[in-house]
């Protein structure tokens, strides 16, 4: 406690404050049917699978785009306090003070990234995510999806699973396409419009022997 406390770690009791903020805001949404990491998603720009930029690259190092932002900035965070924490600990039983939050923070940051990376490849096994494709995602209009995350209303989104033609896996975000309607997680909706990205506007299956 004493090393949390201390003025050298500021950026690491910040991280930490952070990540009680993040859980009791995701649970708080929870129950409120929205989903603040499918929100956070949706703040992202698409990464394309080609990394043609140095952007998408770097975006891709980290596995954003194939495990939810939320999940990876936990990481992150984690990482990031626990790597300082540790370089503050150690150097004040060797030397007898804490380095300068000026020093440690740049390298818990830096030390934190592999940290995020293998734990994004790992997760990326076992967590849905968008499959990275040649195929537009503007072709997934007309198909049938699954809500697997939240409720969706409009204006709030909800993430949805949906198969194209070639069978491939797309996790998308959908909601409903006028104020006043719902649709819950396990709903089969069709997707009737693309918002942007990979948002859409959807409406309750109206053909469920399609699904």
């Amino acid at each position: 406690m004493e090393l949390l406390l201390a003025p050298e770690s500021w950026p690491f009791a910040v991280a930490l404050v952070l990540l009680i903020a993040l859980a009791v805001i995701e649970g708080a949404g929870l129950l409120l049917g929205v989903s603040v990491s499918a929100w956070m998603d949706n703040l992202l720009p698409e990464v394309d699978a080609d990394f043609d930029s140095p952007l998408d690259s770097w975006l891709g190092w980290l596995h954003i785009g194939k495990v939810p932002i939320l999940v990876l900035l936990v990481l992150l965070l984690t990482a990031f306090t626990f790597i300082g924490l540790v370089c503050g600990a150690v150097a004040h039983s060797l030397f007898g003070f804490y380095p300068p939050a000026l020093l440690t923070a740049p390298l818990a940051f830096l030390g934190a990234l592999p940290v995020v990376r293998a734990g994004g490849a790992a997760l990326a096994r076992i967590v849905p995510a968008d499959e990275t494709s040649a195929v537009p995602l503007s072709s997934l209009v007309g198909r049938i999806a699954v809500v697997v995350n939240g409720t969706a209303r409009y204006g709030r989104p909800a993430q949805a699973r949906v198969r194209n033609e070639a069978g491939q896996t797309f996790y998308v975000h959908v909601e409903p396409d006028s104020e006043g309607s719902e649709l819950a997680t396990g709903d089969a909706v069709l997707l009737v419009s693309q918002v942007s990205g990979a948002r859409f506007h959807a409406i309750p299956n109206p053909r469920p022997d399609l699904l």
